[in-house]
């Protein structure tokens, strides 16, 4: 029981650190978001630059940050527990060199069929003038962005392994910093020299990409590592690396056929669809990087270390503290997600060209991605497990599904709800992808704490049933204030969502969940350091 303990402490204490990083990253985020929806709002131009940078973002997820880093972890770790320093860190320089070259390539091959991709991705935009073109010379500018953050994302993997894992979450921060500063003064300086606007946010993006790769560098050099060039194609790690990337490849290869449906399906919808659906995904990311990418990110290198060891007892422990934890904090944030969903999207976007209609479509979007936020938390922390168990075939199976039942949900619901359908479907194969994951890892690991998890899973809900019930009762009292200025509506939004929080921690709190005291004691630990 005491080492479960200081098993949550770990993970805790790390995705603690992880949130805070990731809460100014995902602040900065909106501020991002809210820059594009003033100077652009919801149309043609941000329609544009939301394909465009899909394009690398497709690749990065594909080839490089979900994959890689997720593999890299696994063999870097193993090697850090089993290996010399020496060896550790010639695999790392190795595979730094690899990506380098490989993505490089892919780059410039992306560079010279911009346009083609383009109209694989979004057809319909050859129907309105200009929008292809658009595209596609965004697209060019951008793609280099996926060396930079796929370059970032093994640094990332090397000091989360070494237990540094701020400056890592706090990275992203930057890429954000670069996009709103560089991307704004180049936005407004490049239409004097006859290109439009949002050119300068695609350059923005490029130096928010080397922001984040070159702000971790530093802390790098503490651990000791020193990049060494050369490429070694016979390297055994290596090879262990791209053999658990291949599935995962596939695996979010389905994860990307599924992006590339629903943009085309987006594409075809009423003009502005593309847009509302980016910016209220957004939204639901926040949740997602706090708390299932938070505790990811923190719960690989253990589990990872705990599978060399063939500790699987604690492995499943670990699991189930991670998935109980991420309970505790996505089910009254999909709760508070849907209920304040409008005056949420009016506060942050309606400002500028972003109108009051481009709200309502925005929130109704939102709140339906936010039905599968828990689930999509969730799924972050499974997939974790099968990588350290070497089974990574079912995620890769549970992507195929998803396709399937996307393409049905989809279709059958297009024509009635629009773009509205592509959130459902996204939420409603999250779910799906959720139940087959946690039925296969129980028969994978022999069994884990069901008990536990239903347990647990009891009192969050029913804490989150008081959060609503707090919520429904409080906004008559708010409206005025929510359809006030802009202050006012901080202030309303403020005291709803904190009064709330406060009434779902309190009824969990009585209700003795152990998650929750070791979530909070992080925290603030990293928050309010204690003196020495």
């Amino acid at each position: 029981m005491l080492k479960q303990t200081e098993t949550k402490k770990t993970i805790a204490g790390s995705a603690a650190a992880v949130g805070v990083a990731v809460m100014c990253s995902r602040v900065l985020g909106l501020i991002r978001e809210q820059v594009f929806a003033g100077l652009f709002g919801a149309g043609f131009t941000y329609d544009s630059f939301v394909v465009a940078f899909r394009i690398p973002n497709l690749l990065r997820d594909l080839f490089g940050e979900g994959a890689l880093s997720a593999a890299f972890v696994t063999v870097f770790s193993d090697y850090d527990a089993t290996r010399t320093r020496e060896e550790t860190y010639r695999l790392a320089s190795n595979v730094l060199t690899f990506i380098l070259v490989l993505l490089s390539l892919l780059t410039l091959g992306g560079i010279y069929f911009a346009k083609d991709i383009v109209m694989l991705l979004a057809p319909d935009f050859d129907l309105v003038a200009g929008k292809v073109e658009l595209t596609r010379q965004l697209t060019r500018i951008m793609l280099p962005f996926l060396v930079l953050i796929s370059l970032s994302a093994v640094v990332m993997g090397i000091l989360n392994t070494r237990g540094r894992f701020f400056i890592p979450a706090l990275a992203s921060s930057f890429f954000n910093l670069g996009s709103i500063i560089g991307g704004t003064s180049l936005a407004m300086l490049l239409p004097r020299y006859g290109q439009p606007a949002i050119v300068g946010m695609a350059v923005g993006t490029l130096i928010g990409g080397l922001l984040q790769l070159c702000v971790q560098l530093p802390t790098l050099w503490k651990t000791g590592f020193r990049y060494r060039f050369g490429l070694n194609l016979r390297d055994a790690g290596l090879h262990r690396i791209l053999k658990l990337m291949i599935p995962a490849t596939v695996g979010l290869s389905a994860t990307q056929i599924n992006i590339f449906i629903n943009t085309n399906f987006a594409a075809s919808c009423a003009e502005g669809s593309v847009s509302w659906l980016y910016y209220s995904f957004r939204l639901v990311q926040l949740p997602i990087g706090l708390f299932g990418v938070a505790l990811s990110i923190a719960m690989l290198p253990v589990l990872a270390k705990q599978a060399a060891q063939k500790e699987v007892i604690k492995m499943k422990e670990t699991m189930i503290s991670s998935l109980t934890m991420v309970f505790a904090l996505t089910l009254p944030a999909t709760a508070g997600l849907i209920i304040l969903a409008e005056p949420i999207i009016r506060l942050i976007f309606e400002h500028g060209a972003f109108t009051a209609t481009d709200t309502i479509q925005t929130a109704q979007t939102l709140a339906l991605f936010a039905i599968g936020l828990f689930a999509y938390s969730a799924n972050k922390v499974l997939v974790p497990a099968f990588y350290a168990l070497d089974k990574t075939r079912y995620p890769v199976i549970a992507s195929f599904l998803a396709i399937g039942f996307n393409l049905v949900i989809v279709t059958l619901t297009i024509n009635r709800l629009g773009h509205l359908a592509i959130a459902l479907s996204t939420s409603c194969t999250m779910l799906i992808n959720f139940i087959f994951l946690m039925g296969v890892l129980y028969v994978s690991m022999g069994g884990y704490s069901v008990r536990y998890l239903l347990k647990g899973l009891g009192k969050i809900v029913t804490s989150t049933l008081f959060l609503c019930l707090v919520l429904v009762a409080l906004l008559p009292l708010a409206s005025p204030w929510l359809a006030g200025n802009l202050i006012e509506q901080a202030v309303a939004l403020f005291f709803l969502i904190f009064t709330a929080a406060i009434g779902y921690g309190l009824v969990l709190q009585l209700m003795r969940l152990p998650e929750l005291d070791v979530i909070v004691r992080r925290v603030f630990a990293k928050i309010i350091p204690a003196k020495r």
